[in-house]
């Protein structure tokens, strides 16, 4: 049996404990709960961070919920202990990004001149949270609540007929650039035939075929007849300042995928070309929105994963896409669109609601609008893919 049913119970019978004596509660606690943060049923989550050399002199938790700047929530330390702690409120759907931050100097992060530097020496995962998410960035702990979408490390689930996928480097007259890599995944069965086979094509490969686990999401839905069996092309994008500038209703980007990348995985695979689609998250999601807008007949179903679709960076582009699709005489034949309840609301959520709103009532696509409990990063990415994916492929074009 454990001695605390919650954290608020443990507080208590701390404080109600002399301070020189509360250390052996804190090893207690310790020891008995093997993961962190401790996810309660009232939607409450309590991170701590247990000083185990020179003790901090602050702590806190890093969220992209937090609208503050830096976005921190401090902890707080128990007298007398290595302990800190902060408790802090959630939806039960919440699956959210964080990190522990431990000394920093807790100044605006708004003109600091290294962040990068400030972050990867102040900023740290949860050694207590055993869930974590890898880029080569930097590494992220995940908050996971109990009714949140599932977060498994698809890379290591077990009897599961793995695709193939093979990296090619491409070039584009349109966009100015040589040597992006290209990734693309074959499904399970795919030497075993000569069939020809739909054909999916995702924004920011590099975040597709790493942290997202793109392939291996598919080879699960592949296995338990979830998605129908495609090739999925995932191509490098540019460096975070020409990504605004590709993707955001840029007809050469649309051209460089219709007449140079798609030409050329024509000449290398066996595809349907019947059967193409095209996604995207953030910035790559308005691209995919912008190419089946452009050509609906070619890009019959498109994912869009949390799309800037209002204020900011090149806002007044991203207002015209809801307009859009109100007046596209064609739609594609299957659209997913979700976004994240924790996102910007005037970037990303009130945006997302108008164009749910416009796409419902056309009855000319078969469309699926969903509102996660992220915020606007790869973990939430990665918690709806298995629901878009299943949604824009599924299996033997039957409706999910």
């Amino acid at each position: 049996m454990p001695n605390w049913t919650s954290f608020e119970l443990f507080l208590g019978e701390a404080f109600q404990t002399p301070a020189e004596q509360r250390q052996a509660l804190v090893d207690s606690l310790v020891r008995e709960r093997s993961e962190w943060p401790w996810t309660e049923a009232n939607g409450r989550a309590t991170f701590i961070h247990v000083d185990l050399g020179t003790p901090s002199q602050s702590v806190a938790v890093n969220l992209d919920t937090i609208n503050t700047d830096p976005p921190f929530a401090p902890m707080t330390k128990l007298e007398g202990t290595t302990l800190w702690y902060v408790t802090l409120d959630f939806t039960m759907d919440a699956l959210l990004d964080y990190m522990i931050v431990i000394n920093d100097p807790m100044t605006p992060l708004e003109g600091e001149r290294d962040l990068l530097g400030r972050i990867n020496y102040y900023w740290h995962v949860d050694p207590l949270n055993p869930v974590k998410m890898t880029t080569p960035q930097m590494n992220v702990s995940v908050l996971h609540m109990p009714d949140a979408r599932p977060f498994p490390d698809w890379t290591r689930m077990g009897r599961v007929p793995r695709g193939k996928v093979y990296e090619h480097s491409t070039n584009s007259a349109q966009l100015g650039f040589t040597g992006r890599k290209t990734w693309v995944y074959t499904p399970p069965d795919y030497d075993s035939n000569i069939r020809a086979y739909p054909l999916l094509v995702f924004q920011d490969g590099q975040w597709a075929v790493g942290p997202l686990q793109m392939p291996y999401i598919a080879d699960v839905l592949i296995k338990h007849k979830m998605m129908e069996p495609s090739i999925i092309a995932m191509q490098q994008s540019g460096n975070q300042n020409s990504r605004i500038n590709d993707y955001v209703s840029n007809d050469k980007h649309y051209l460089s995928i219709l007449v140079e990348l798609l030409p050329f995985l024509q000449s290398q695979y066996r595809i349907d070309s019947s059967n193409l689609g095209i996604g995207g998250v953030g910035p790559g999601a308005i691209a995919a929105a912008h190419a089946a807008l452009k050509n609906p007949a070619v890009f019959g179903h498109l994912i869009m994963i949390s799309p800037p679709l209002g204020k900011g960076i090149a806002q007044e582009q991203l207002r015209q896409m809801a307009e859009r699709f109100q007046t596209a005489r064609v739609l594609p034949r299957r659209i997913f669109q979700s976004v994240g309840r924790y996102e910007s609301r005037s970037r990303f959520n009130l945006p997302a609601q108008v164009l749910n709103g416009i796409l419902s009532q056309r009855p000319d696509t078969d469309y699926k609008f969903v509102e996660t409990g992220s915020g606007h990063g790869l973990v939430g990415f990665r918690g709806i893919l298995p629901e878009a994916l299943s949604w824009a492929f599924p299996e033997d074009g039957i409706d999910q």
